[in-house]
């Protein structure tokens, strides 16, 4: 899952990005509502041409500089774009509330918050938007299980065998498996998986490819990763 953290303030927006990164979420953070708005109305013209925006959520803070929160929200919910936006600010009063819901945030967190509130957030905005249908996803002998951030084989008796990845590996098997039997090109696959900043090389995701199926097979997993040459990979279901 990719987010977009908008969040001017350097501590904070560190902190945010390292706890969603050590629980298997991508983050781009930008720190003014300009950044964030642009990288956002880039999203949306990709989710129409591609069917598929690259961000599950945003993180926005109310007090941005260039464009607020608010006006960031507005902005968004009148051009349709229906991406869940969790709103974090110090205004802790009722009207204040309101507002931000009303300008089109699906949630709205005070500040100070502990993490744990955070990533509860997170989720709860995740199942609202139906992101996930269930807290497991299987595709083949392969399963997914969001509640303890694992992947695992299964055999012919269900029994199953923990596979041990990187986060980066995880990430990348997670998008695969979110999109059983459909070619994701190498420029989608690096868009979802990899970081806006991330100083990533043209075939970083052939590399991580090669990773991750080596790791597959020492598991007892039949090569399920398929390349489409010219194109990119695909996951097979059977």
């Amino acid at each position: 899952m990719k987010i977009l953290l908008i969040e001017d303030e350097p501590d904070l927006g560190a902190i945010v990005q390292k706890s969603l990164a050590h629980h298997q979420y991508i983050v781009d953070w930008v720190v003014d509502g300009k950044t964030g708005w642009e990288y956002l109305a880039h999203d949306r013209a990709r989710s129409v041409s591609e069917r598929e925006s690259i961000y599950s959520l945003a993180i926005i803070d109310w007090m941005l500089p260039k464009i607020s929160g608010i006006e960031l929200c507005q902005r968004l919910r009148a051009e349709k774009y229906t991406l869940p936006i969790l709103m974090l600010t110090a205004r802790d009063r009722m009207e204040d509330k309101i507002a931000g819901l009303d300008a089109g945030a699906d949630d709205y967190l005070v500040k100070p918050f502990g993490m744990e509130e955070l990533l509860a957030r997170i989720r709860a905005l995740q199942r609202r938007a139906q992101v996930f249908q269930a807290e497991r996803l299987q595709v083949g002998n392969l399963r997914l299980d969001y509640n303890k951030n694992a992947i695992a084989i299964a055999d012919r008796q269900g029994t199953e065998t923990a596979i041990g990845l990187t986060a980066k590996e995880f990430q990348l098997l997670e998008y695969l498996m979110q999109h059983p039997d459909r070619t994701l090109t190498h420029d989608q696959i690096r868009n979802r998986v990899w970081a806006f900043d991330s100083e990533s090389t043209s075939n970083v995701v052939a590399a991580q490819i090669r990773l991750l199926r080596k790791k597959l097979a020492e598991s007892g997993c039949e090569n399920p990763i398929e390349t489409v040459r010219g194109f990119g990979y695909r996951l097979n279901s059977f």
